[in-house]
């Protein structure tokens, strides 16, 4: 169950960028996108602190700011238009693997 709660963590990472990037844009409401950033951020922290009870701190952290970090490049790529290339990717992949090593050793 914790690591469930971890990887939802990891998702929740994504949406406190997400809101902060979508409250930039003209027109919109900023005050809603602040909101979800702040909601993202608690869910996301809260669900980190449940998680850490039975997972060692340094594999829980890796693993909640590396979904992040992965998850907010392919929201850029896909929504925003953020650069692809074959480099971003590859390094974005030596994070996943980098995650899947710690879980496994």
């Amino acid at each position: 169950m914790n690591w469930i709660a971890l990887i939802v963590a990891g998702i929740f990472e994504i949406g406190w960028p997400l809101g902060l990037k979508m409250a930039q844009h003209p027109g919109g409401s900023k005050l809603g996108w602040v909101v979800l950033a702040i909601v993202s951020m608690s869910i996301s922290g809260g669900l980190l602190f449940y998680a850490q009870k039975t997972i060692p701190i340094g594999t829980a952290y890796a693993v909640w700011t590396g979904l992040g970090a992965v998850g907010t490049l392919l929201v850029g790529i896909v929504f925003f238009n953020d650069s692809a290339n074959v480099f971003r990717l590859l390094s974005a992949t030596l994070i996943v693997a980098g995650i899947i090593g710690l879980k496994i050793f």
